[in-house]
């Protein structure tokens, strides 16, 4: 049987049972069949990880056309929505991949895996078949019922299992563990893959209807979060999300509106890519509307004016419309047959309402060339892969025999010596295993580090010898490492610190014996403008840690009482930080005063163990609410910093909900934090964002 109607078969069989019609499709299409792997001898390699409770799935990269290559497997893309399945012992949330709940309107899958009983991630893509065998974005995207149509949940991944991660395994091997479990009847089926012609499969697929095929190198590991050249993404017609940002009426007609105006976002910027005036009916348009209502702005979203009357040589004479705008945050799918030389589709049809996607994701897709996506997977290696993109998989840094070793870092030789030193003596944590999480830790940490000077304290015996400041590395250091001039004020002396910028800056510091790191609140492109606000809270020798968290609880509500959201982190030595975006627009001595008034609120409402003395002896044992670490130069331990303690403690962002009784310093350490920001990602990110509107906020206190 060909490719062609095995495609046939899969797309219009699907009330078999998956594992049937996956044989079948094995069978008739010639390929051969793979070796059968023990399930259970592929589960002990994976190592053990607790439920992840949140995750980010992988997604593919877009090429421009097929290709048959060694080593590759090919699968139906599916035209739905993209969902995580949490399946936790009795608990089940079915997730978009922006992390919403599909539980309550896709009722029916969600009961469907709350049978299945699993205890698993899975990945796949909730579909409609229509009546032509085909998955129906438009009926997924106007499902209400069973009447609406059969929704089926297409899986073709297994993230985590029965207490393991399984992302790390190769595909096949990923595959063959969820075979194993994919139930024989109901509307949970099996994504299968094919190997062979690409080329074949993509024309046959095309000639079928479908939206196009992803191919999948099958030794790929999962990349959470990641958009990854291990999966491609060959589409048969071209189509991708949009922006809704107005809408058009035409003169004299009756219906709710005329045309969709769309664009895509450049930056902050979003760019009008044209009108759709095709795809939906009078019911449609009366639901959208809907939508759009308390989206209505008088302010234009897109950054030039569409010229909405402009003729074309297809309508040289269009009617004449009106324009009503909308705030950009409804996103839509669009089918287009091409895009002109000025960036405006061409004969674009609008296919559904995407609520799976946020707005400011939507950019242009480009097509990659194919043959520079496949060399791209040929040239990954294990070898210093010191790139954002491979940070969910950083193993070990340094091998744990060497005394001495040389590893070339950003394109610059660094040679690390000493690595078996004890830094934590009662621990036995050597140099070796600092060095080792910070290169772990490295795409997380650094964007907290990166254009900042660091005040640098150096532990070169570990944290039971001597250490030092070591600000000003004039002459000291090498060239290629960037330095930042400053005068300081409080020594009178001039001062070259050194400027955190990636990798390589980071690890030497580590090398150095620097456990912590310090950042300055600024950056050198604005250094008299903090990105973030602090209040540290520091405990005296007469209160609990449990004060401490009722004193940074009492602090968020403080916040929160005037429309300021923060951030905790343990120090990772006594206390807790609270941060508080700024985006860089607000002085240090700004940022210092609106500290002062936030930490002068929270003593009065808990006067009796509580202090903002500056000066120790009057505090009187009482926790110290720290508003002064708002000065220049002033710092504080970075995010996922260890800090040189007893336990290798380190500063860990936290959900707010996290912040209760219970919580100790030792819940994190060299030894877990990577496990849990693996898990976790960078929670701490919106810290970095644009920052509060300073003069907004001081008028809530007025008020």
């Amino acid at each position: 049987m060909s490719k062609k109607k095995v495609i046939k078969k899969a797309s219009s069989s699907m009330k078999k049972p998956a594992k049937k019609v996956a044989k079948k499709e094995v069978v008739e299409t010639g390929t051969s069949k793979p070796k059968k792997l023990n399930v259970v001898e592929l589960l002990k390699k994976a190592p053990k990880e607790k439920f992840p409770a949140r995750l980010t799935p992988m997604l593919a990269t877009l090429v421009d056309k097929p290709f048959e290559e060694e080593g590759w497997l090919y699968e139906v893309k599916w035209d739905g929505y993209r969902a995580l399945a949490f399946c936790n012992k009795n608990k089940v949330e079915l997730k978009s991949r922006n992390d919403k709940s599909f539980n309550e309107k896709f009722y029916a899958v969600t009961k469907a895996v709350k049978e299945w009983n699993i205890n698993a991630i899975v990945d796949g893509e909730i579909v409609v078949i229509g009546d032509n065998g085909l998955s129906n974005f438009g009926a997924l995207q106007n499902w209400r019922s069973e009447a609406d149509g059969e929704l089926f949940f297409y899986v073709f991944d297994i993230i985590w299992y029965e207490g393991k991660d399984l992302s790390n395994l190769p595909l096949t091997e990923r595959k063959e563990i969820l075979k194993s479990i994919v139930p024989k009847k109901g509307i949970i089926k099996l994504s299968d893959s094919f190997d062979g012609d690409g080329k074949e499969f993509f024309e046959t697929a095309k000639a079928s209807g479908l939206e196009g095929i992803i191919a999948k190198k099958a030794n790929s590991v999962y990349l959470k979060g990641d958009r990854s050249q291990s999966w491609l993404k060959i589409k048969a017609n071209k189509r991708q999300e949009m922006v809704i940002g107005g809408y058009t009426l035409n003169d004299d007609s009756s219906k709710p509106f005329s045309s969709l105006l769309v664009g895509v976002f450049e930056g902050k910027k979003l760019v009008y890519t044209g009108k759709i005036g095709t795809g939906f009916n009078i019911q449609t348009q009366k639901d959208m509307m809907k939508l759009f209502k308390p989206l209505i702005t008088d302010k234009a979203p897109f950054s030039e004016l569409p010229d909405i009357n402009k003729p074309s040589r297809f309508r040289p004479n269009p009617p004449h419309a009106t324009a009503t705008f909308l705030k950009p945050q409804l996103v839509c799918e669009v089918s287009f047959t091409e895009m002109t030389s000025d960036g405006i589709m061409r004969h674009p049809s609008f296919e559904g309402i995407r609520i799976d996607k946020k707005a400011k994701d939507v950019i242009r897709e480009i097509a990659k060339p194919t043959a520079k996506a496949i060399k791209a997977t040929k040239n990954l290696t294990d070898k210093n892969m010191l790139s954002a993109n491979s940070k969910k998989e950083r193993k070990t840094f340094l091998n744990p025999t060497d005394e001495t070793q040389v590893r070339e870092i950003n394109g610059h030789e660094l040679k690390f010596t000493n690595l078996s030193k004890f830094y934590w003596p009662k621990e036995k944590i050597t140099k070796r295993d600092l060095l080792n999480y910070y290169y772990q830790v490295a795409p997380y940490i650094l964007p907290y580090l990166k254009d900042r000077p660091q005040s640098m304290l150096r532990h070169p015996d570990g944290i039971t010898g001597f250490s030092f400041y070591y600000k000003n590395i004039k002459g000291k250091a090498p060239e290629w490492l960037e330095t930042y001039n400053y005068h300081s004020e409080n020594d009178g002396e001039d001062k070259e610190y050194l400027v955190a910028k990636d990798d390589a800056s980071l690890l030497y510091m580590a090398s150095l014996g620097c456990i912590e790191m310090n950042p300055w609140n600024s950056t050198v492109k604005k250094e008299d403008y903090p990105d973030w606000c602090i209040i540290d809270l520091d405990p005296g020798k007469n209160t609990t840690f449990e004060q401490v968290i009722e004193t940074a609880l009492v602090t968020k509500e403080v916040l929160e009482s005037v429309g300021v959201t923060s951030y905790p982190k343990t120090s990772g030595s006594t206390g807790i930080h609270i941060y508080i975006p700024l985006g860089a627009k607000y002085t240090y001595e700004q940022s210092k005063e609106f500290a002062r008034v936030i930490a002068r609120m929270v003593h009065e409402r808990l006067p009796k163990f509580t202090s903002i003395e500056r000066i120790v002896k009057n505090r009187k044992g009482k926790l110290y609410i720290d508003f002064l670490q708002n000065r220049p130069q002033a710092t504080v331990s970075a995010p996922y910093s260890v800090r040189p303690k007893p336990g290798a403690t380190v500063s860990m962002p936290l959900h707010w909900k996290e912040v209760k009784k219970g919580l100790k310093m030792t819940d994190f350490t060299i030894k877990n934090a990577i496990e849990r920001i693996k898990r976790e990602g960078d929670i701490f990110k919106p810290v970095l964002g644009k920052g509060i509107n300073l003069t907004k906020v001081i008028k809530q206190f007025k008020t």
